[in-house]
């Protein structure tokens, strides 16, 4: 992922922990794409923080939660202001939202990057630990390390969608951690944004709409667990990209002879679905599907449901079903009658 421009803060907190400061770069730094090393550090953070739980969102256009935010990256993109007076108005601003909640100090990378045609402006707070590595004489000495695999706060903004004014995209996301509430919190008052899709509730209806839809079909075993592992391997290629799923998309990968079938599908059954919807990392983990026929019978259900509303007695090879599917429910009702 090329990088464009690149520069970093350092944010302290004092001994109370009551203030928070800011260290800018010895020199107004804009490290470019000709830094391999920056470049390397900054697409390991992007892998990291693509893994992670995040909010999604748009800018608030008005009212307490705008921020002056909108107004610098436009400013930014006319060439009005450098990259460098950008960081530094964004470290600033960080620094004042979160007073008195950053126990650990760290080092505040900012990014903007270019993928393809898109662009994105990417923040990640990195906190350095005490290593061990060898100098020149093969010794062993210590070595300070960036801790990329573990971030306390990030957030990026698609850039290239926030300029394409589409009313459905939510082109902001940042760092959910449920143990960094106070802190994701104050990188949303940063960004200015209003909150809108919940990530794992839609992916969690997706895969709802993806189960009713292989029931539907009445798919045999082996079709059903390949519809399973494309959809599986779709939001996981998503989740790597840090890129949203399309359902438009989806849809064809999952039936190419009928690359429409399953986005009728969920349209005509309303599910209520955003066009887009951020892979949830979890919720896909969890999810596969457990088919079998014989002898009349036919089973097809969730991973998840497993241990939950639905028991394998391996012992006497039983498979014992608590919440009774309401149609199936139904018709074995009317047969009792």
């Amino acid at each position: 992922m090329p990088l464009l421009h690149s520069t970093v803060y350092r944010l302290e907190p004092s001994l109370d922990g009551e203030r928070l400061s800011v260290t800018a770069p010895p020199t107004e730094t804009d490290t470019a794409s000709n830094d391999a090393v920056m470049a390397s550090l900054v697409n390991a953070l992007n892998d990291t923080y693509n893994t992670k739980a995040k909010g999604w969102g748009r800018f608030a256009e008005q009212g307490e939660q705008a921020s002056p935010l909108v107004a610098w990256l436009k400013a930014y993109q006319a060439d009005e202001q450098t990259f460098a007076q950008l960081s530094s108005a964004m470290a600033e601003r960080l620094a004042q939202t979160l007073q008195g909640q950053l126990s650990v100090g760290g080092f505040l990378v900012i990014a903007h990057l270019r993928q393809g045609d898109t662009e994105t402006l990417f923040m990640a707070l990195v906190h350095q630990r005490e290593g061990i590595g060898f100098n020149d004489a093969h010794q062993a000495v210590p070595a300070a390390q960036l801790n990329t695999s573990q971030l306390t706060l990030a957030a990026r903004i698609n850039v290239t969608q926030w300029q394409s004014g589409a009313e459905s995209t939510q082109y902001v996301s940042f760092l959910k951690d449920r143990g960094g509430k106070k802190l994701a919190d104050g990188v949303a008052a940063l960004l200015g944004m209003e909150e809108g899709i919940d990530a794992p509730a839609e992916t969690r209806t997706l895969l709802k709409a993806f189960s009713d839809y292989v029931e539907k079909e009445d798919l045999d075993d082996d079709a059903s667990r390949e519809k399973t592992d494309t959809l599986v391997d779709y939001a996981n290629e998503q989740l790597r990209r840090g890129e949203p799923m399309t359902l438009e998309e989806l849809s064809e990968l999952v039936d190419e002879q009928q690359p429409r079938a399953f986005y009728d599908h969920i349209r005509n059954a309303d599910y209520g679905l955003s066009p887009e919807i951020p892979p949830d990392k979890r919720t896909i983990s969890q999810f596969r599907r457990f088919t079998g026929r014989s002898g009349g019978v036919s089973i097809s259900f969730d991973s998840h449901l497993l241990g939950s509303s639905i028991e394998y007695d391996e012992t006497q090879d039983r498979l014992i079903i608590k919440q009774v599917p309401k149609q199936l429910k139904e018709q074995l009702a009317k047969r009792k009658d």
